[in-house]
Parts: structure tokens; sequence; C-alpha cells
């Protein structure tokens, strides 16, 4: 049994139009970007990002820092993710300690992606905030974390999935709700 696409949620435009409001949200809530670093988890977080850093960059006319965190020693599941889990660098080239962090991922789900992103900026430094971007929140959170910037909520079933597909890493920008077929 495979997935089946139930449906788009959100397209290349859509996508581009909300990490613009994402940027200019993340500017007015932090009265600048004074002080702003912005983190995006491995893989598609990266992307996002990389891409808000820009928008920001063309909004507010500063360069952010922009760093990648691989989470995958830090997960509760690791044996249960894979045998021989592949395991990629985290990429922060600057020190995080003081600043006014955006940590950015592509879903927000159960939460424990996010718990483990914490506990790794933590071992890296301090920084004087941490703000969550998230392109969709599903729902069926199983720890007490919410996200600060919202492109889209999503209400799911705990059966169904929302793929997030990048350009840079699927040759295309979309978002679709899946299910099992059968």
């Amino acid at each position: 049994m495979g997935l089946k696409t139930l449906s788009k949620l959100m397209d290349a435009q859509m996508i581009k139009r909300t990490l613009m409001r994402i940027s200019h949200e993340i500017i007015e809530s932090n009265k600048g970007t004074q002080n702003l670093v912005i983190v995006g988890i491995r893989c598609r977080g990266a992307y996002l990002a990389q891409r808000i850093a820009e928008l920001i960059g063309e909004i507010d006319g500063a360069e952010v820092s922009v760093g990648v965190l691989d989470i995958t020693l830090y997960r509760d599941d690791l044996t249960l993710v894979a045998e021989c889990p592949v395991v990629h660098s985290t990429k922060i080239d600057f020190d995080i300690t003081g600043k006014t962090l955006v940590l950015v991922d592509d879903v927000l789900f159960t939460g424990r992606t996010i718990r483990c992103a914490l506990d790794e900026l933590i071992d890296l430094g301090r920084p004087k905030n941490i703000q969550l971007a998230v392109l969709i929140d599903r729902g069926h959170r199983e720890l007490p974390i919410r996200a600060d910037y919202v492109g889209k909520n999503v209400p799911t079933a705990r059966d169904q999935s929302v793929e997030v597909k990048l350009k840079e890493e699927d040759k295309i920008d979309e978002v679709v709700l899946m299910a099992q077929e059968g």
C-alpha cells in the first residue's frame, strides 16, 4: 500500500507569499533585524530558512546569518528510524549566544523534532530567545511546543501526512496532504 494525494494545500506562488508574510512578521515582531539569526532544520527547514533570510534582506536591507541544524543524533527515536542513520553536519558558523534565533522547519507535528533542535541549539550556545517559524502546523502535539510564525494551519488525521516539496530538493514547490491508499 502506498500513499495517495488527497489535496494540494499550497502551490509555488502560495508558498512564496506565505514566506513573504512570515518574513514581515519576523521583522515586525523583533522590531527589526538587529541580533537576528535564522537556523533551519535539515533538510527542507534549511531551504525555507535561506529563503526567509533572503526575503528579510529584500524587505529590510539587512543581511541575516543563516545556519543549518542536523538533529539526527538528538532524536529520541534514533533506533527506530534506521539501523545506521545518515548523519549530516550542522553548519552554524556564527555565535548564537545573545542572539534572537528564529528556528525554521517545514511541518510542525508532534513537537519532537523541535525539542531535538532546541536541545542541540542549547548545546551550541545560549541565545537571548528562540522563536519558531513553520510553513505548516498540522496539530497532534505530544509536547507543549507552539510556533511563533505559522504559514498555514492544516487540521489532519493522525494517519495522514503533509508532504512539503521544495525545488531545491524536489524540483517543485508545493505542499500536499497525503493518506494511505486502501
